[in-house]
């Protein structure tokens, strides 16, 4: 399923009219009739409910009108407050207006103090609210009396339903100037937005719920869009079947190069998480000074030696050969958990990098190699892929992270494209950026994961993928089943679930992926 940008979103509701004949009447009636199918699937049945609809001067409040309508018609018993100004209504929006006050809804224009004391009473007694005030197009500062609504909504403290996006949400970033209507559920029309998938607007929109209200499915998988949901039914197209002749040279073989005094952990959860994630045969490249450490901690995966040129610093030439003569029996190579931050190792991999001819994996120490010359990047014989956390991602860029939130899928596909990189940026919602634009956001993983040590998991993951399926598409699947363990990990676990709690849960994702493959 695509996301859209408001702008997007605009441009398929214009061609809906002027191509296919659906004027924004239709629509909106479409969007209000399933609102109000939402809303009784959330309260379990709307007759002789008490339910306040808010609605402003907007095409979101005439939604919101309609779904007036067709609760009342549920049986419910609906009044409605209006937050704009009638005199703004379009064509559509004083039609559902029209409809309203033919039925005897009742209905109150938020004015006088006698009004906002109505509807203070109002949500007291009420069952659930409809969010109709803002709409996608909000950006900016909300006005005092948009302020004042919403902060009465959230003091209500009842179950909300928000139209599109919870009012005080800006649609393309997720950022909320002041202050957002803390939705229940939120139903998206047509399309996903961004901010619905972004922190601060994610925590704010409740279960999501998308439906296309009648739009031609042609405009909503238009090429165009180029962001996506990284859901089941994309993820069950990137795990080809495994053959009955497999063998363990088939299925991948992965090298990792990680490790040093004080973070073997690291080391040893990305080199068993590639093994968990199907790979055939995984080798793990460490300083000499930690081997001891590392072959006794892993069972399955092979260990090497490499020259230091101090305890537990790798660097210098003699490693740098040991290396890239390794990297030629092996399929992918996964570089940076745990390995430190040396002169000497940084120097390591940037030489590494710009040598090495398999598909490559940047992680974490191996990501900070590049902070201060990012331009390397594009003139690495492949196109790596690498997995930063927002710091990662804002120090590799020269910017802070507060500057990188602001604009997070701009500025990620913009150095995906300059930098000639696969990005794998992990945040509340991770997202995959590919230097063509295409990007794509999870719709997996839980607040548990948030520990050490789970994206040492994921970049394992990813590597230990790189040859069951196009090395391309490896970031994609991986951050799939990696999210996917870590919402098992966390019905079991729950917020105290830790890094190899999700490695653990990785068979039981490709399980659960082939499942849905079969269905």
């Amino acid at each position: 399923m695509k996301v859209a940008f408001k702008a997007q979103m605009r441009n398929i509701d214009k061609m809906a009219a002027e191509k296919y004949g659906l004027p924004t009447v239709v629509l909106m009636e479409n969007a209000g009739h399933r609102t109000a199918e939402i809303m009784e699937k959330i309260l379990a049945g709307v007759a002789g409910r008490n339910l306040c609809v808010l609605a402003g001067s907007g095409n979101n409040g005439g939604d919101a009108l309609a779904v007036a309508r067709h609760l009342q018609n549920m049986g419910a018993k609906v009044k409605v407050f209006l937050a704009g100004e009638m005199a703004h209504f379009s064509q559509a929006t004083a039609a559902m207006h029209k409809a309203l006050m033919a039925m005897g809804v009742e209905m109150h224009v938020l004015e006088s103090d006698r009004d906002w004391d109505r509807l203070h009473f109002a949500l007291k007694f009420t069952d659930g609210i409809v969010d109709g005030i803002l709409g996608t197009g909000f950006e900016g500062e909300l006005r005092k009396k948009t302020l004042r609504l919403i902060e009465e909504v959230n003091e209500a403290a009842k179950p909300v339903l928000a139209i599109d996006v919870p009012s005080g949400v800006e649609a393309d970033t997720g950022r909320i100037p002041s202050v957002a209507v803390h939705a229940t559920a939120t139903l998206a029309l047509g399309l996903p937005k961004i901010g619905q998938l972004l922190s601060p607007g994610a925590d704010v929109t409740g279960q999501l719920f998308v439906d296309d209200i009648g739009i031609p499915v042609g405009l909503l998988q238009q090429e165009e869009i180029k962001q996506a949901l990284l859901d089941d039914a994309m993820a069950a197209g990137l795990l080809p079947p495994r053959s009955r002749a497999a063998h363990k040279g088939s299925c991948g073989r992965i090298l990792v190069v990680a490790g040093s005094h004080g973070m073997t952990g690291a080391a040893v959860l990305a080199a068993s998480a590639a093994l968990r994630a199907g790979a055939g045969i995984v080798t793990l490249a460490v300083p000499q000074s930690v081997h001891d450490i590392l072959e006794t901690k892993l069972t399955e995966v092979m260990t090497v030696p490499l020259t230091e040129t101090a305890e537990g610093i790798l660097g210098g030439e003699q490693a740098l050969a040991q290396l890239l003569s390794l990297a030629e029996s092996y399929d992918a190579v996964l570089i940076g958990p745990g390995l430190g931050r040396a002169v000497e190792t940084m120097e390591l991999v940037r030489l590494f990098a710009a040598k090495v001819q398999k598909p490559l994996l940047l992680d974490a120490d191996a990501i900070y190699a590049f902070s201060r010359q990012p331009d390397d990047l594009a003139r690495l014989p492949q196109v790596p892929v690498l997995t930063p956390h927002l710091g990662e991602m804002a120090g590799l860029l020269g910017v802070t992270v507060p500057e990188l939130r602001e604009s997070l899928l701009p500025i990620v596909r913009e150095a995906a494209a300059e930098y000639q990189c696969v990005f794998v940026v992990k945040s509340e919602c991770t997202l995959v950026a590919y230097p063509d634009g295409d990007a794509f956001f999870t719709t997996k993983g839980n607040a548990g994961m948030a520990t050490a040590g789970s994206g040492d998991v994921l970049a394992g993951t990813i590597a230990g993928l790189m040859k069951q399926t196009e090395s391309a598409l490896a970031p994609l699947l991986g951050v799939y089943l990696h999210g996917l363990a870590g919402d098992l990990a966390a019905e079991q676990k729950g917020e105290s679930l830790i890094a190899s709690d999700i490695r653990e849960h990785l068979p039981a994702a490709r399980m659960k992926l082939r499942e849905i493959q079969l269905k």
